[in-house]
């Protein structure tokens, strides 16, 4: 029996719709909590290629809302966890695993190998930075956020506008599933309906996704939503976010994160500073140098970033250093899986 019958028969669908399945490309940033329902039921429908990118381990803490993993992955990278589920869910489906952080240099050649990229990191540094490229490449972009019992999930980029155009500014607190807490269903469910999204904008439904917000709270089950096709994107200049690999010594690099969270500062000659140290002014760069901040989630270098905009009109971007990854943290790494590490 076709493995794919029962999504055949759909008259959106249809053997020719199976066929451009097959034949497509999808980067999935993240192989978490959105990432694992995401990726099951693209594997499942049979989309060609998946391209997953993932710098954790698998850890217990995780099974409740990943339920890729079991036990028997405890301690190993996520990605090559992944693969190996996929590959026995659907052997038909080809499984690229890349255990590393993402970030703005290695962002675009994955994104140059996609037909569409789902944002499953839940980490507005890397849902920025896809955006960006995204929208320079014209791919589209499935991205999606989850924080305890609420979550959305949006089309952005190709023929959308882009995630900063609807969000212009990061939210004014960093909270984490680590840190708040969410719940397995709930990230399930977007995850869900990011794989869904994806696979409408490969089969051509009308109306698109792309441009599409949907809004859902579980807390009392409200689904809510929005079109933002005529979005405008943001007339000032963004800030922009940048790899530690694209420094230079010409750079006025701040570290904003304090010696007792990085006694490793993001580059030798960094200059530590404190966000409030820009909304008193008491820093001025150079004419002509470029201002780099860097923090781990990018949350503060945005806040010093806009207390810098206000008295100075130079380049300023933004560095998130995200938590280490060394071949420590991760069993069985070799330096090539270390050396590219993500945000």
């Amino acid at each position: 029996m076709n493995r794919y019958l029962r999504q055949q028969i759909l008259p959106q669908v249809g053997a020719d719709g199976q066929a451009r399945l097959a034949d497509a490309s999808i980067l999935v940033i993240g192989a978490g909590g959105l990432g694992c329902p995401a990726l099951q039921y693209l594997c499942g429908a049979g989309v060609g290629t998946l391209i997953v990118v993932d710098p954790d381990v698998v850890e217990q803490s995780n099974l409740h809302r990943q339920p890729l993993f079991g036990e028997n992955w405890l301690g190993q990278p996520k990605a090559i966890a992944a693969q190996a589920v996929l590959q026995n869910l659907n052997p038909q489906v080809t499984v690229q695993p890349h255990v590393m952080k993402l970030d703005p240099v290695n962002a675009i050649s994955l994104i140059e190998q996609a037909d569409i990229v789902l944002d499953c990191a839940d980490s507005f540094a890397a849902s920025y930075t896809l955006s960006d490229i995204c929208q320079l490449h014209s791919k589209p972009l499935i991205s999606a956020s989850a924080l305890g019992l609420s979550g959305y999930i949006g089309g952005f980029c190709a023929s959308a506008p882009s995630l900063r155009a609807v969000f212009p500014d990061l939210p004014r607190n960093s909270a984490t599933c680590a840190t708040a807490g969410v719940m397995g269903p709930v990230v399930g469910t977007i995850g869900s309906l990011q794989a869904q999204m994806a696979l409408n904008v490969l089969l051509g439904f009308s109306p698109s996704p792309l441009g599409q917000m949907i809004t859902i709270n579980f807390s009392n089950f409200a689904f809510g939503g929005f079109r933002f096709d005529q979005a405008p994107e943001p007339q000032q200049l963004p800030f922009a976010f940048i790899s530690d690999k694209q420094l230079s010594t010409k750079d006025l690099i701040i570290e904003l994160r304090e010696e007792d969270e990085a006694p490793r500062a993001a580059h030798p000659e960094a200059v530590r500073a404190l966000v409030s140290t820009f909304e008193q002014q008491q820093i001025t760069p150079k004419p002509g140098q470029r201002t780099v901040m860097c923090c781990r989630s990018g949350l503060r270098s945005w806040r010093a970033a806009a207390a810098l905009r206000e008295y100075w009109d130079g380049t300023i971007v933004l560095i998130a250093m995200g938590d280490e990854v060394t071949a420590d943290t991760i069993p069985n790494a070799t330096p090539d899986t270390t050396a590219e590490a993500l945000v």
